[in-house]
């Protein structure tokens, strides 16, 4: 009988040891067994990656961010990849003119190739150097910083100031918290 209407199966239907054919999308029987890691594959780890902060000038704030955020303090110094250190370079500036452009004058040694070899430069970090808004002329300078690569605000966090660094994280820098793995605020 035909499986659907009741009636005798006609000869030119493909039928299978029990019936008529039925076709299955996919794999059929026993599922494939799971498969076996090649030895390369067992060698890759994946681990947050470190980065070195590098201060364009004094006071930037490298050591805090290091501190907080995880990763080699370099302080004014290049990275040492050949040593262990994060050849992955987070810039670190104020927000002040002075500090602007101690960033361009670092990010200028990038662009002209001038860096010591073995360092990537990842983002520009660009720490508050007083609480409220930039001025105007500022504004524009971080602009312009931002369209030749990323940059990362940090804002004014007064328990910084005394020394507090484990407080809350504020919400403007989750994408900072993410990029150095940090869990986000």
């Amino acid at each position: 009988m035909h499986a659907s209407d009741g009636t005798a199966p006609r000869g030119n239907e493909p039928r299978g040891p029990g019936g008529p054919e039925i076709w299955v999308r996919g794999p059929v029987g026993e599922p494939e067994p799971p498969r076996q890691p090649y030895e390369e594959d067992r060698q890759l780890v994946v681990s947050a990656r470190q980065f070195s902060w590098v201060a364009t000038h004094g006071g930037a704030g490298a050591s805090t961010l290091a501190t907080v955020f995880g990763g080699h303090d370099a302080g004014r110094n290049w990275p040492r990849p050949d040593q262990g250190e994060p050849g992955s370079v987070l810039l670190v500036g104020r927000t002040h003119a002075a500090g602007l452009d101690a960033v361009s004058h670092t990010l200028d040694i990038f662009r002209r190739g001038d860096a010591p070899p073995g360092l990537d430069l990842d983002a520009i970090v660009l720490v508050a150097d007083a609480p409220g808004r930039l001025p105007r002329q500022l504004t524009q300078r971080v602009k312009v910083i931002n369209s030749v690569i990323d940059v990362y605000r940090v804002p004014w966090i007064p328990a910084w100031r005394t020394g507090e660094l484990t407080v809350p994280l504020p919400r403007d820098i989750a994408s900072l918290a993410r990029l150095t793995g940090r869990t986000a605020p």
